[in-house]
């Protein structure tokens, strides 16, 4: 049996714009549930959300219900979803950025909170942790990271994803870059990295079979 031959991230979700609302909403267990929950874990009022792999915004949907007047500043390696995001939300406050968020600087002290929904389940710890310390550096104190995401089920699990990708970039001879396979850490080395990274407590809010939402604060 063939095996798949990865894609680059940012072309993978580039040729996927036409479905990816409904992909996600509809194949996604409990997905619609998981998006509206994490909207309500967000700040109310004049606030400031730094939003990592925003996409079409589907956690912004039911977050901008609940709270029009916050601000977002969201990042995508996809341009054709950050327009589709602006088409959805052509009278919010928004800022949108095309680039990697592993590049992108946040700046300090600049928002008091920030929220990811299934964008960070490609990475190695190593990766995240740099991630996550600048994030951390980029929340106010006393703010907080909202994270809903998929998660390995074991160590186990998890060493094996990073060794399936490691074999098939090897056999497709790709060249270093970021490629759409899933690697979910554990939630128990998620939860490692982030406090590595400053957060001073984690804690787990949510479930739903293999996702989780996970809260990281900063203190006051």
């Amino acid at each position: 049996m063939e095996t798949e031959r990865l894609e680059e991230m940012a072309a993978f979700f580039e040729r996927r714009l036409g479905y990816y609302d409904s992909h996600m909403l509809e194949d996604i267990e409990c997905a619609k549930e998981f998006y509206e929950f994490t909207a309500r874990q967000l700040p109310k009022g004049a606030c400031r959300v730094l939003d990592l792999g925003c996409g079409t915004g589907l956690e912004l949907e039911a977050y901008f219900k609940r709270n029009p007047m916050a601000s977002v500043a969201g990042i995508d390696l996809s341009a054709k979803m950050l327009g589709e995001l602006r088409r959805k939300f052509p009278d919010k406050d928004l800022e949108l950025i095309h680039g990697s968020y592993f590049e992108v600087p946040f700046g300090e002290d600049r928002f008091d909170a920030a929220v990811s929904v299934e964008s960070l389940h490609h990475f190695a710890y190593p990766e995240k942790l740099g991630l996550y310390r600048r994030l951390f550096a980029a929340i106010k104190p006393g703010g907080y990271f909202v994270l809903t995401d998929y998660f390995a089920e074991s160590p186990e699990r998890e060493k094996f994803y990073f060794e399936e990708l490691a074999r098939m970039k090897r056999e497709q001879n790709l060249p270093e870059g970021s490629y759409h396979y899933d690697t979910p850490l554990t939630l128990e080395h998620e939860t490692e990295v982030l406090i590595e990274a400053g957060f001073s407590e984690v804690q787990r809010l949510n479930g739903w079979e293999a996702n989780h939402t996970i809260i990281a604060r900063k203190k006051p």
